[in-house]
């Protein structure tokens, strides 16, 4: 089968940089590499065939020669392509492309995915206990609830210890073997040539023992799916995006590993007449021309339905923000709350009978307002 184009392999533009070249290649080999794809041979192929890719253009002197003559240019160069030869001798330095992790190929894998790739020590690999993954749930309250605080159930799956073995994979009367394909190691190396990778075992799954009866309801896993409903206590204050860590709900840990967390992450509905700004309310209200000039006192109902009193001054301009102490968000720990600020909209009316017409052109002719008014400075107008 024809080799596909290096950039074509990567997606990159033949234009593309080091930074760029470097970035793809890595994102490609965290999704392709064969200990996160067991026993998948398309995955391994194109991790091979990035990697390959990779190498060449990351090579100043390769990639030159690449570039003029395609495949051809690499012939004598010792590397991908070369003589048909799929693999260079000597692998290519990745330690830079993933921040200087370790000196060697799977130290690099190591540092990306928590190890397992490479030959020295590692306690999931030889059985030892392991921690389990933390779990995301997103949970839509609504712009009321997270001012004020509030309480919700919310249900959710994760992985639990088996009730039938205890967490242990056997059935009654089982016991552990050395793994026969790994040999107790819990590594195997696949490749061919010069280039070979080192992953976890399939048949034992790292841990290097194998159970000779596996356990029937968790089929030797030692972990069960399990639904939970728990209820949840939000705190007033809270604001769009906050997250709430609920420490052991997410799924269980192997061989006596800890439990990941329940991370919650709140989700705040907008409000139809009240927005937020940090510790602060603000809404807007709608005042006739003639409450304006004069003044006037107004009630509206706060965010939890209080009835409050507000004092528009004489003169109030549209637009002119009034505040209200302490009908604010509370804030977290403290008996203080913020401020509650009030927006007044002056309403111009569309639309005048003929008595209302009579009395302002009244107060026009009283005003006497110039022909020709001076213009303002617009910097000047928030003054």
């Amino acid at each position: 089968m024809a080799k596909r184009d290096y950039y074509e392999v990567l997606g990159v533009e033949k234009t593309a940089d080091q930074d760029a070249i470097k970035k793809a290649y890595r994102k490609l080999a965290v999704k392709y590499h064969p200990d996160r794809n067991p026993g998948d041979k398309a995955a391994e192929e194109k991790f091979k065939e990035a990697t390959e890719a990779y190498e060449v253009l990351s090579d100043e002197k390769k990639r030159p020669l690449y570039d003029q003559y395609g495949f051809a240019g690499l012939d004598g160069m010792g590397g991908p392509g070369a003589g048909g030869a799929q693999y260079s001798h000597a692998f290519h330095d990745f330690s830079d492309l993933f921040g200087g992790a370790g000196g060697g190929f799977s130290d690099i894998f190591d540092s990306i995915f928590g190890g397992g790739f490479g030959g020295g020590s590692s306690r999931s690999a030889r059985g030892g206990a392991t921690a389990g993954s933390s779990l995301r749930y997103d949970l839509h309250i609504q712009f009321k609830d997270a001012v004020y605080g509030t309480s919700a159930d919310i249900h959710f799956k994760h992985n639990e210890q088996c009730s039938e073995c205890k967490g242990t994979g056997g059935a009654p009367g089982s016991s552990k073997k050395t793994c026969p394909t790994c040999g107790g190691v819990g590594q195997i190396r696949q490749g061919s040539g010069f280039f070979t990778i080192q992953q976890t075992c399939p048949t034992c799954r790292g841990k290097g023992t194998i159970i000779d009866k596996p356990c029937s309801a968790c089929r030797g896993t030692g972990i069960q799916e399990k639904s939970k409903q728990m209820s949840l206590k939000i705190p007033a204050g809270v604001d769009n995006g906050k997250r709430i860590v609920i420490r052991g709900q997410g799924d269980a840990g192997e061989n006596g590993g800890p439990a990941g967390d329940l991370i919650v992450v709140l989700h705040v509905e907008d409000h139809p007449y009240f927005e937020r700004d940090g510790q602060d309310l603000y809404c807007a209200v709608p005042v006739s021309l003639a409450q304006a000039a004069l003044g006037c006192d107004i009630t509206i109902k706060s965010l939890d339905d209080k009835k409050l009193t507000i004092k528009v001054p004489e003169g109030t301009a549209n637009g002119k923000l009034l505040r209200i102490k302490g009908e604010g968000v509370p804030v977290s720990g403290s008996s203080r709350k913020g401020d509650l600020y009030v927006k007044i909209i002056v309403q111009v009316p569309s639309k005048l009978s003929s008595k209302q017409k009579e009395i302002l052109k009244q107060y026009l002719e009283l005003e006497n307002p110039p022909k020709e008014p001076q213009l303002i400075n617009l910097s000047k107008l928030g003054e």
